[in-house]
């Protein structure tokens, strides 16, 4: 990249966003590492290669949200790169699904994603370049197969805020897209399903295998860089051949 940028990702100290962190820092990008604990972080931090913030915070508080931003604002910088990443899974299906998971899921999964790109906007606009990277998962295209209700129903959101924001700031330099994974090997996902759903879920994937979240890392580096300038309001699939479209 031709200036340095600056790239905000939540969910930091889980493996997908290590893994974005390690790449888009590689690539020059500055790093702030946000997550709802600030000790996984700083170990993270002090083993990158570039100049990196943390900032520990609940993204589902609008007000921690608008907060934290100001602060990194003001004591890093503005945000170039807002990789929304942070979320969590419910493998509940409807009738087992409570008001108050049903709350709790859609908080952390989508109103995080809206209140940092309400936050971030703004600066990005100024500048007339910006990135917004959601992670989106495949339940919210198949219903979810081992995903629950609330899980799923937070992701398809999360396309459609892609959609919307990508089709209201696509004059402004900035892209919004959202990386749709199937099965990343990380403890949310092999923690989560019983050793007989894995296998379940290894035979459904025709590759035969989970994605890496090196792989994922790949393609939010991607979707960061000067060459995706012309890639907005995109789903990008990474489902081991899952599905086509």
């Amino acid at each position: 990249m031709s200036e340095t940028k600056t790239a905000l990702i939540t969910g930091a100290a889980g493996p997908m966003g290590k893994a974005a962190a390690e790449g888009l820092a590689e690539d020059g990008v500055r790093i702030v590492l946000a997550d709802i604990r600030r000790e996984p972080l700083e170990e993270r931090a002090s083993q990158l290669p570039t100049e990196t913030y943390v900032c520990a915070f609940d993204i589902s508080d609008e007000e921690a949200c608008k907060q934290a931003v100001a602060q990194i604002e003001n004591e890093f910088g503005t945000v170039d790169i807002l990789v929304n990443n942070a979320g969590i899974l419910s493998n509940n299906k409807l009738m087992s699904t409570s008001a108050e998971e049903w709350h709790r899921v859609l908080a952390v999964n989508l109103d995080g994603a809206f209140y940092l790109t309400q936050a971030c906007v703004p600066p990005m606009k100024a500048k007339g370049w910006g990135r917004i990277i959601n992670v989106s998962s495949f339940a919210a295209k198949c219903g979810g197969i081992t995903a629950g209700t609330a899980y799923s129903v937070s992701k398809g959101a999360l396309n459609a805020l892609t959609f919307s924001v990508a089709a209201e700031t696509a004059e402004t330099g900035i892209t919004v897209n959202a990386i749709v994974p199937a099965y990343v090997r990380t403890p949310m996902v092999e923690e989560q399903l019983t050793a007989e759903q894995r296998a379940a879920v290894i035979r459904k994937i025709p590759v035969k295998r989970y994605c890496e979240p090196e792989e994922f890392a790949h393609v939010v580096r991607f979707l960061a860089s000067p060459q995706a300038g012309f890639i907005t309001g995109e789903l990008v699939d990474l489902n081991g051949g899952l599905q086509f479209d």
